[in-house]
């Protein structure tokens, strides 16, 4: 990609993120969101960050993979175990990184 690319696509990106929060704020209390949608949009963060982590955590030494091999992969798989079963944050956090760090060292 050339520089100007480059630039035409973060100039592209800050002109959506900033034109889907403004609706909502422009709009004020004059527009009401449906419950079935409020109740959707309550999950969009996690969507959004799962989005952002799972294509490095399937990805080892450059190249896509789903295998045992794959520390990172393994890590967030406990993490996220870890998670679905305490609901702590920082633990999940401690659990991944105590795994990914033992395989790392040990494999």
């Amino acid at each position: 990609m050339s520089h100007l690319e480059i630039w035409v696509a973060l100039a592209g990106m800050a002109v959506v993120t900033i034109v889907t929060r403004a609706l909502f704020l422009m709009a004020g209390e004059r527009v009401t969101v449906p419950d079935r949608i409020q109740r959707a949009l309550r999950y969009a963060p996690a969507a959004a960050l799962a989005a952002i982590i799972l294509p490095d955590l399937m990805t080892w030494h450059g190249h896509f993979t789903i295998a045992p091999g794959n520390y990172k992969l393994v890590a967030g798989a406990v993490a996220l175990v870890f998670y679905l079963l305490t609901r702590r944050m920082v633990g999940m956090i401690a659990a991944g990184m105590a795994v990914y760090t033992a395989l790392r060292l040990l494999g």
